[in-house]
């Protein structure tokens, strides 16, 4: 049995032997079956094609196989930003698409820092085989804000930026500035007799030369 790579005429394998330069290529033979499989690891855009199996008969019989290679790609759900408020729970979910086998592993990165197996620091993930990995932190602080990346062995990664957010005033931010997609400077006018200037304030949103008030309470 041998197998060619049609696209060149590329001979691939004879028998167990592989003919091939290419040592991704190889041959997996189940005797009882009569079973003889073309292996490619890490199999790569490239490798589309049409190939051919030839059985040494005569006259000779071929099977023809097409391959399509599809990339598998992670996505995180809440990407590109999330926004959540400090001692609340982050959770972030990292699906995986076009997958067609499960990943050997699932990393997550917190900056360039690999954080699966930081328990102690409040981080646990859980994995669900093919379709998705998901990370939770307990009681997040300002220190668990940042970039995070979510890196299956078999697909691209996927990254998400998180903002723990402290106080009424920076979810006042984040909110007006998910709903508008502005640049925003506060200008803080407290009532009389108020302590906290955050229950009155004047948001200026500057976009496109032309200036917008809004009050809020």
């Amino acid at each position: 049995v041998s197998w060619f790579r049609r696209k060149d005429y590329q001979l691939l394998t004879v028998g167990l032997s592989t003919y091939s330069s290419d040592d991704r290529f190889l041959v997996e033979h189940t005797r009882h079956l009569g079973n003889w499989a073309l292996r490619i690891k890490n199999a790569r855009k490239e490798d589309e094609g049409l190939y051919e199996c030839q059985i040494s008969t005569h006259p000779p019989q071929s099977i023809f196989i097409e391959l399509r290679i599809v990339e598998a790609v992670a996505e995180i759900l809440e990407a590109p930003d999330l926004h959540i408020d400090e001692g609340s729970t982050l959770r972030l979910e990292c699906k995986l698409k076009r997958a067609t086998e499960s990943p050997l592993y699932v990393f997550w990165y917190h900056e360039d820092r690999m954080v699966n197996y930081d328990q102690e620091d409040g981080v646990s993930v859980s994995n669900n085989k093919l379709t998705s990995s998901i990370l939770t932190v307990r009681n997040a602080t300002a220190r668990h804000g940042g970039n995070y990346t979510c890196a299956p062995a078999n697909a691209r990664q996927s990254s998400v930026y998180v903002h723990v957010l402290k106080g009424k005033l920076d979810y006042s931010f984040a909110f007006l500035a998910a709903k508008t997609g502005l640049h925003m400077a506060s200008i803080f006018h407290p009532p009389p007799g108020a302590s906290d200037p955050v229950l009155q304030g004047s948001f200026v949103a500057i976009a496109d030369g032309m200036q917008l008030d809004e009050e809020f309470w």
